[in-house]
């Protein structure tokens, strides 16, 4: 079995915001436990601004970029020091991967990383990764792992993703303010995993959150990858996710649907520049018969979009029925809404998004 493990910031740095060298230990003694089973695992890590924070004892964690990036360039050196002393111990070989939406977006940046991560594991190393925090863009930036390991997951045909984090899984409630939440332990399929409602907002040392699980767990369900959240700190958490072990944490089923790369990124890692509305006609051809979206069915639209930007479309209810890729600025798109191929200039592509640039997800 191939398997990604993901852990945060939270879960891998102590209370001073120090990385937590017993935590690094105990991952990798598992990841070894696995390999010894005679599975391959990826490990993708948080960490290394924290790690630049405590190693320039700063008190807090600041927030300018500029700042950010460069504790990441400090702290990811310190990172991945104590990854590879937990790994000797084990008599593994860590290799450090570095990647940024980029990889992911571009067809020959993205073969070149899967390529290399899969000769790693082939030469029994294990990749140790993160986003380059030190060099990726605001505007073009991950933001938190939890998409990266999704995306990885995808890219090597993994089995398994682990998400690691801490808390035991994805609960009915907050269970910090409600007694009486209870741990969901699997989600089908074929049930709306964004429609769950989870906390988005991070801790003071990381970036993700609950609602980023749930989207990464989406990312790779639809990538025919099953998924589970569980704690960090729960003994032998690795090796019950493979198994299978009742209660290890959300669990989420594999889903029969597949996406490329590029379409996984569209859907869901990247950040919509605004939104076009649809009518129902519209809506019911992008639904049911696949095809592109023409100027024509669109009635509103939102925001300060470029050719190239990603865009929610929109029902005339507000629902989300699609994602994709506009091939014309917010300006000529809201000149050209409702009017005909034929009445269009020119300079004005037919199709607003091309049915290879969109992502589908309402069936009604």
């Amino acid at each position: 079995m191939r398997i990604v493990a993901k852990i945060g910031t939270s879960s891998i740095t102590d209370a001073n915001g120090a990385i937590a060298v017993s935590m690094v230990e105990s991952l990798c003694a598992q990841v070894a436990d696995l390999r010894g089973a005679g599975h391959e695992v990826l490990v993708v890590t948080s960490g290394a601004v924290a790690g630049g924070v405590a190693a320039l004892g700063m008190t807090a964690r600041p927030s300018d970029t500029a700042t950010l990036q460069a504790l990441a360039a400090a702290g990811q050196s310190r990172l991945m020091s104590h990854y590879n002393a937990a790994l000797d111990k084990h008599r593994l070989v860590g290799a450090q991967v570095l990647l940024v939406p980029n990889d992911f977006i571009d067809r020959a940046q993205y073969l070149h990383a899967r390529q290399t991560m899969l000769r790693l594991l082939e030469l029994g190393c294990i990749p140790i990764i993160n986003e380059n925090d030190a060099i990726a863009s605001d505007e073009i930036r991950f933001g938190d792992n939890d998409r990266i390991a999704a995306l990885v997951a995808h890219s090597v045909n993994a089995d398994l993703l682990v998400l690691l984090t801490d808390r035991a899984g994805l609960f009915t409630a907050d269970p910090s303010v409600d007694a009486n939440a209870t741990l969901i332990e699997h989600v089908a399929a074929d049930d709306e995993l964004m429609s769950v409602r989870a906390g988005s907002t991070a801790g003071t040392v990381g970036s993700g959150g609950m609602a980023s699980k749930l989207s990464s767990a989406r990312i790779a369900s639809w990538s025919g990858v099953r998924t589970v959240i569980a704690a960090a700190k729960r003994a032998d958490v690795l090796r019950d996710a493979v198994s299978g072990v009742s209660g290890v944490g959300t669990t989420f089923t594999a889903h029969d649907r597949s996406l490329t790369a590029r379409k996984l990124w569209i859907a869901f890692a990247a950040q919509p520049a605004g939104s076009v509305t649809v009518d129902a006609g519209a809506q019911n051809a992008l639904v049911s018969r696949g095809v592109s979206l023409l100027h024509a069915g669109v009635v509103h639209v939102q925001g300060d979009f470029g050719p190239g930007d990603v865009v929610d479309v929109l029902s005339e209810s507000g629902d989300l029925v699609a994602r994709g890729l506009v091939r014309t600025d917010a300006r000529a798109a809201g000149a050209a809404a409702g009017k005909k191929s034929s009445e269009l200039p020119d300079d004005v592509p037919t199709e607003l998004v091309h049915r290879d640039d969109l992502i589908v997800y309402s069936a009604s």
